[in-house]
């Protein structure tokens, strides 16, 4: 087990705005690293993380292109779930592959692509394909997507979070930046002096003077919560663009949007119909809408996170913008980042938000 202490000077390293999945693996990295953190974090029920599939897949998009990174992020991603599932008493990540219907022509003809050219994720069917036709309509055969990884995101967050407020080093509140002061060689946030805070909190990163200048892109998605309990969750699903998820029980998670432009960040009526007459298309099962979810989630223009110090002020840092893909790149650049202020060692060019300098360092 980690051993966390409370430090009751509240005299830390670093403040960690935010405990999703990028707070919860920057904050268990570095304590591990023997430092001294504190988490804020207000427990949004619609928060991105909180409403994630909990999905790694390899292969992204219309076109089935390998992911940024993918070889180096499944194998760093067994590692780093298994890690923090044993310390949390938790099975965290399972290996479940995605049986994957082309939704259309071109759908098909990028999967028969990839199969051609061996792609190391992307597989042909053969003595099982048939059993696939008496649970869903499909005009083309099915693939296999394999590996990939299931994240039981939901169970991570709650038992990280419950080890943090047992050793009293989570400050369940909504954090407020007008509190913030900032010196140059630490920063004071209530009771609270810090050598560094860091930013781990989704697109309320918008809000921030020091990270509003960031090329964020806040971008909402959906997805339904559907019993259908005569749907075999050996695998995973995926149909054209909705993925079917297992989820609690016979329940799945169905989706998802990814809608760059929304009035607001609420389940849509529109979609849950949308997507209920899809379901019903596909399925040849019957099934039951049991939830509605709704997150927006901060992706950016590069598709690229942001991670690293602020080119003006080396104690504010952030560690944010995963965007889709959260599950898969966080747990890596958390323990980059971590090494990097604990050791000093290099972050990825790619990632290091000093990308960013010039247009940080307007004023």
């Amino acid at each position: 087990m980690l051993i966390i202490c409370f430090f009751a000077s509240m005299d830390i390293d670093y403040l960690i705005i935010g405990q999703g999945i990028s707070g919860t693996f920057l904050s268990y990295y570095l304590l591990k690293a023997g430092k001294r953190v504190i988490v804020i974090d207000d427990a949004q029920n619609n928060s991105a993380s909180q409403v994630a599939s909990g999905v790694i897949n390899p292969v992204t998009g219309r076109i089935v292109a390998t992911s940024w990174m993918i070889d180096e992020l499944m194998a760093f991603c067994r590692t780093a779930y298994t890690e923090l599932g044993q310390n949390l008493k938790a099975q965290l990540i399972t290996e479940k592959d995605i049986v994957a219907f082309p939704g259309t022509q071109q759908m098909h003809e990028a999967y028969s692509k990839r199969v051609h050219e061996e792609n190391p994720y992307v597989h042909s069917i053969v003595e099982s394909a048939d059993s696939y036709t008496a649970l869903f309509n499909t005009l083309y055969a099915p693939v296999l997507i394999k590996p990939v990884l299931l994240i039981d995101v939901q169970a991570m967050l709650i038992k990280w979070r419950e080890q943090l407020i047992s050793q009293h080093i989570l400050l369940q509140k909504k954090y407020d930046e007008q509190h913030l002061i900032h010196q140059d060689d630490y920063i004071e946030y209530e009771s609270i002096r810090a050598k560094k805070i860091i930013y781990c909190d989704g697109v309320v990163s918008l809000q921030s003077r020091f990270w509003n200048m960031l090329p964020f892109s806040p971008n909402k998605g959906q997805a339904l919560i559907a019993d259908i309990s005569m749907l075999p969750q050996a695998v995973m699903y995926k149909f054209g663009g909705y993925s079917l998820v297992p989820w609690i029980g016979s329940k799945w998670w169905i989706g998802s949007s990814y809608e760059n432009k929304f009035d607001n960040e609420l389940p849509d009526p529109v979609f849950r119909q949308k997507t209920g007459a899809a379901l019903k298309s596909i399925l040849k099962v019957p099934f039951t809408i049991t939830g509605h979810l709704a997150a927006v989630r901060p992706t950016n223009v590069e598709r690229r996170p942001f991670a690293g110090l602020h080119p003006l002020y080396k104690n504010i840092a952030i560690l944010n913008g995963m965007g889709t893909k959260g599950c898969s790149i966080a747990p890596f650049f958390a323990k980059e980042f971590a090494q990097f202020l604990a050791h000093g060692s290099p972050l990825t060019a790619e990632a290091n938000v000093q990308r960013f300098t010039k247009v940080l360092s307007r004023k």
